[in-house]
């Protein structure tokens, strides 16, 4: 039976989206970070192409398919992501608009096509590979939150290379990689032209960054308002229960 959770996956549901994905404990299950970039990037609404690259368990191509009906692929490095993420698709019954391959964000424009997409989407890993300095982590997550395979400027550039001209690439990061982000943006051709902070709380330093990028862009960059994720009760805010559950939330 397509769809059927294996080993120790559960089956979690994506509220706004009325979707449903397969997670597991013992694998990298995708967080608010994944929501944010979804709901950041944009997308074409009706008809183009849209990549979402080091793609997980598949949670960002699911809430993008509730915002736009352009064909989506979806490309991760580790099998058993992969598989499961192949797996949600078919759940839903979105095998016919998002296609899940697969194998390595380096080198993915000669699979997927030089310049020819709309969007792209990138959730990379955080964190340098010299900074693992948990051995025993498992590999699965050690990939998904470490650059050991995949380096922030190796993101960047394979983004970039899939994009037509006017296409649009959106990341999210840490703060402290926004120079690197920009550095790497402009020399690939993306002019960066949309930020937003995201902030734990009010009064808190920010802990995420979204940035969207146009490829041969003008330079135009705006910086958007910042998002807070908790009231001060430990409340979700109004937007990202909106987010998460939708309108009636």
């Amino acid at each position: 039976m397509e769809g059927q959770l294996q080993g120790d996956e559960r089956l979690d549901d994506l509220l706004a989206e009325g979707l449903k994905i397969i997670q597991s404990p013992s694998v990298f299950s995708f967080s608010l970070d994944a929501v944010l970039l979804a709901k950041f990037a944009y997308v074409p609404i009706r008809k183009g192409s849209i990549v979402d690259l080091c793609a997980g368990n598949g949670a960002i191509p699911l809430f993008l398919s509730a915002r736009s009906h352009a064909d989506i692929t979806a490309v991760e490095l580790q099998p058993r992501l992969a598989d499961m993420a192949d797996r949600s698709v078919r759940l839903n019954g979105l095998e016919g608009r998002i296609r899940i391959v697969g194998g390595d964000v380096k080198g993915i424009a000669a699979v997927l096509g030089y310049e020819k997409h709309d969007t792209v989407t990138c959730n990379p890993p955080y964190f340098p590979a010299h900074e693992l300095s948990d051995r025993n982590m498992l590999e699965e997550v050690a990939i998904a939150r470490h650059e050991l395979k995949l380096t922030l400027d190796e993101a960047v550039a394979n983004a970039a290379s899939l994009l037509k001209q006017g296409g649009k690439a959106a990341f999210v990061h840490r703060p402290g990689r926004l120079l690197d982000l920009v550095t790497a943006m402009r020399a690939n051709r993306l002019e960066p032209k949309r930020i937003r902070f995201v902030y734990p709380k009010q009064g808190r330093e920010a802990n995420t960054l979204l940035i969207e990028g146009t490829k041969d862009g003008r330079p135009d960059l705006k910086i958007l308002p910042p998002l807070y994720v908790y009231e001060e009760n430990g409340e979700y805010t109004p937007e990202v229960k909106e987010m998460l559950y939708g309108q009636d939330a």
